[in-house]
């Protein structure tokens, strides 16, 4: 055979690379030298093995060229198989959803030689078909995804009567989730083609083959179609009909698209519901209080700036660092939920800015003791004018002039404004050894708690209210290391958790030095 190659260890001839190809190849041979050498009476006997089965000038010709056409089918049709594989997984990897549209028209016109081609987009609410992408050769016109925004209205799948819009070639196409292969436009029955018509008198573009294809999810739901335009002969360059193969391929390659658009869709619906949830979350926190009203917010913000001037940052000691946008969007996330462990911090901590404050500001009670021990005074006087026996009155008591000093003292106290002197430690020593008659038994003045919360030296917060706020950090590391966050955001509880640190180890919780703490968590502990 002119065509075949010969394996030396066999002896047998080798028409193609790949061994079914080859298998298929020799045995098609076979039978036709079989029939042809039968045909012309050529039968050759055991000891002419060694010679061609087909001796005639016009057969080893035919067989040649069956033998070519035959390669030429099989093998374009691994390469056309293998093109097609190519894409899909060209598409699995895309996940900036303007690329991926635009992938899908490119691959698809080169994939077909087309010179035009169009994706449209159902909208998930209305009965119509956006215009997504456009893209034309002959026009040079490149529309949509990250190119020129398009403006056209959207092809309605309903008419204004009510009716299915079936005139429409691409909505007909969605509607029943058909394919229709047009050989020539202007030839076309039961579609409306005038606008078509009408570029071609305004461009002299000439559109004539057609293909149109549903995309079709993994439900099965038509959420697409493309639509390419004029087919071009490889060779020739002249506009031909979209063959059935390439019919079958599209479709093939449309079900892919549709299933990567549904993916990439599918991830950012979830993004963007992750995001709303933390924004809600946080303004939930900063409207517990009116001290961190919008904390949140600012922090977010003032971290995302600082991030990106590192990041830009040409010279000095950041200059080589560089934040992806996943890492960015991980730095910006944990900068949102820093807080999230204030869900559980009472708000009387949050919003304590009295001493005495929890539901309520209990100097009012003190107030009213003072007022009770006034009142002891005079009723114990009033008796003892009477003749009748009474209680002595407290000391304090029988120094009516002074009670409405101290209340003002403890005020003052109460309010935590400025550092609590020695001189009113013991003052409020002094008033802690007063009491009051309640149901015959003698009751402090001041309790325990309330002795506790006025000696606080600095600020309004006891030692142990001072936990509580600090202890929304471990809340806050517990809670988001129980979220199973996908892996580029898996370092937000680390980040998140690293706002109160210091670098000399004397922050919490973890009491975290220098070089423990990551530089992302150093951004958010500036910025907090």
């Amino acid at each position: 055979m002119p065509d075949g190659k010969t394996i030396v260890s066999t002896g047998q001839p080798v028409y193609s690379d790949d061994p079914i190809i080859n298998g298929l190849l020799t045995r098609v041979v076979s039978e036709i030298r079989s029939f042809a050498t039968g045909q012309g009476g050529h039968v050759h006997g055991p000891t002419q093995t060694d010679q061609p089965l087909a001796e005639e000038e016009g057969i080893d010709g035919l067989l040649t060229r069956v033998v070519s056409d035959i390669r030429s089918f099989t093998e374009g049709q691994v390469v056309h198989i293998h093109e097609l594989v190519k894409i899909g997984q060209a598409l699995s990897a895309e996940k900036n959803i303007d690329r991926l549209l635009e992938m899908i028209v490119s691959e698809a016109r080169r994939f077909t030689n087309a010179d035009g081609g169009t994706l449209y987009i159902k909208k998930e609410l209305e009965e119509a078909l956006d215009f997504s992408i456009v893209q034309n050769d002959s026009l040079n016109v490149r529309m949509g995804g990250p190119g020129e925004q398009i403006t056209w209205p959207s092809v309605p799948l309903v008419t204004e009567e009510g009716s299915k819009n079936e005139r429409n070639v691409s909505a007909y196409c969605a509607i029943y989730g058909k394919a229709i292969n047009i050989e020539d436009v202007y030839d076309a029955e039961g579609f409306d083609f005038q606008g078509t018509k009408d570029c071609d008198k305004t461009t002299g573009y000439r559109p004539k083959s057609m293909l149109v294809i549903p995309m079709r999810d993994h439900e099965d739901e038509v959420i697409g179609v493309l639509q390419l335009l004029n087919a071009r002969d490889r060779d020739s360059g002249l506009v031909v009909s979209f063959p059935v193969r390439d019919e079958e391929s599209i479709t093939s390659l449309a079900s892919s698209a549709a299933i990567a658009i549904t993916n990439v869709r599918l991830i950012k619906g979830l993004e963007d519901l992750l995001h709303a949830f933390v924004k809600s979350i946080a303004s939930a926190i900063d409207e517990k209080s009116p001290y961190t009203a919008g904390h949140i917010l600012r922090v977010a913000s003032l971290t995302e700036s600082i991030a990106g001037a590192i990041s830009r940052a040409d010279s000095g000691t950041y200059k080589d660092l560089r934040f992806s946008s996943d890492e960015m969007a991980e730095i910006r996330l944990a900068a949102w939920m820093h807080d999230v462990g204030k869900i559980c911090t009472p708000e009387y901590v949050v919003d304590k800015s009295a001493k005495l404050e929890t539901i309520f500001d209990r100097i009012e009670l003190i107030r009213h003791k003072l007022e009770i021990l006034k009142r002891d005074a005079e009723i114990s006087l009033l008796r003892r004018r009477l003749g009748e026996d009474a209680p002595p009155p407290d000391e304090l008591a029988g120094r009516p002039a002074t009670l409405d000093e101290d209340f003002r003292f403890l005020g003052s106290v109460n309010i935590g404004s400025e550092f609590l002197s020695d001189e009113s430690v013991k003052r409020i020593d002094e008033l802690k050894k007063h009491s009051y008659l309640v149901a015959g038994e003698k009751v402090p003045l001041l309790t325990k708690d309330e002795l506790e919360n006025l000696l606080v030296r600095s600020g309004t917060l006891t030692d142990k209210e001072r936990n509580i706020i600090n202890n929304h950090v471990t809340v806050t590391i517990k809670m988001l290391e129980s979220l199973p966050f996908p892996k580029k955001l898996r370092h937000v509880p680390l980040y998140a958790g690293m706002h109160h640190e210091k670098l000399d180890g004397s922050g919490y919780p973890r009491g975290l030095k220098q070089d423990d703490i990551d530089i992302r968590g150093r951004i958010i502990a500036v910025a907090d």
